[in-house]
């Protein structure tokens, strides 16, 4: 019985043997022929901030299936170096088209405006700019505040919805969490919206609304010079007088008149009571 285990032992173990070698064959068999169809793709070497301006030391190579590279994927890294990061990118992460933008030249904040928008700047202080929640990738709602006529008060009207903070005051990174006290926000805004913004802030004030990212919901244009959803200062409508109450009307004057054992009341102004008067 000791040497038949012993066989069974033996058997077994050049089983496995066999196995675990043909498996390293299959194995290398199979990198070998990946290693022919790699090819190497840009990556961050780091996480780069939006807004930042990407230099060799913010990049790397990393190798791929050919099969699994993205179309819009850089594999030469002279195309990238000089480029923008439009977002925030992360440690190993692939560089694609639109990620990182072209700069041209003069700030970096401008190329990642998109084409067809505008930066304008709006000065602030901890009220207006949300108590410094107001973070670079916000979306905010500009409410304009406009004085009556009259000095009757303050009219305020959701002006523009939906924008988005390119930078707080020179700060373009969206890393911070903590609230900070502003003096300015930069938008981006079409042509027409900056406009309508420069105006707002020469005829009243302006107020932000911070919203939720995923909130996409728009509100009914008000047209100019309407009230707004919020009316500040106005003064209460006033009331109009009570009714004048009318005096009671007043109870004729009466006599009673008694016969034998009966009596009634007679209006001092009738015939009855004249008769009693001339007969005096």
């Amino acid at each position: 019985m000791n040497l038949r285990g012993l066989l069974v032992l033996l058997v077994s173990l050049a089983l496995a043997g066999v196995a675990a070698s043909s498996a390293n064959r299959w194995m290398s068999s199979r990198l070998a022929n990946a290693g022919g169809d790699l090819s190497g793709v840009v990556a961050a070497s780091a996480d780069v901030p939006f807004g930042t301006q990407i230099d060799a030391t913010l990049i790397k190579m990393v190798p791929l299936p050919r099969e699994a590279i993205p179309a819009s994927a850089f594999t030469d890294p002279k195309e990238v170096i000089g480029r923008v990061a439009a977002t925030p990118l992360y440690k190993g992460e692939i560089l694609l088209q639109g990620r990182v933008v072209e700069h041209l030249g003069g700030s970096a904040l401008a190329a990642v405006v998109e084409e067809g928008k505008r930066a304008i700047t709006v000065g602030v202080n901890e009220v207006v700019g949300v108590g410094g929640f107001l973070l670079p990738g916000n979306r905010v709602d500009l409410l304009a505040i406009r004085r009556q006529s009259g000095g009757d008060g303050s009219v305020s009207r959701t002006l523009l919805q939906n924008l988005k903070v390119l930078a707080v005051d020179q700060t373009t990174s969206p890393d911070k969490k903590d609230p900070v006290i502003v003096r300015s926000i930069t938008l981006e805004v079409d042509p027409s919206q900056a406009e309508e913004i420069a105006r707002a802030t020469e005829d009243g004030k302006v107020r932000f609304t911070l919203r939720n990212p995923l909130d996409g919901n728009r509100l009914d244009a008000k047209p100019e010079g309407t009230p707004g959803l919020i009316t500040e200062n106005r003064p209460p409508a006033p009331q109009p007088p009570p009714p004048a109450e009318e005096p009671p009307a007043a109870m004729p004057e009466t006599m009673v008149v008694i016969r034998g054992v009966n009596a009634r009341l007679e209006p001092t102004g009738s015939d009855f009571a004249r008769g009693l008067g001339t007969a005096r």
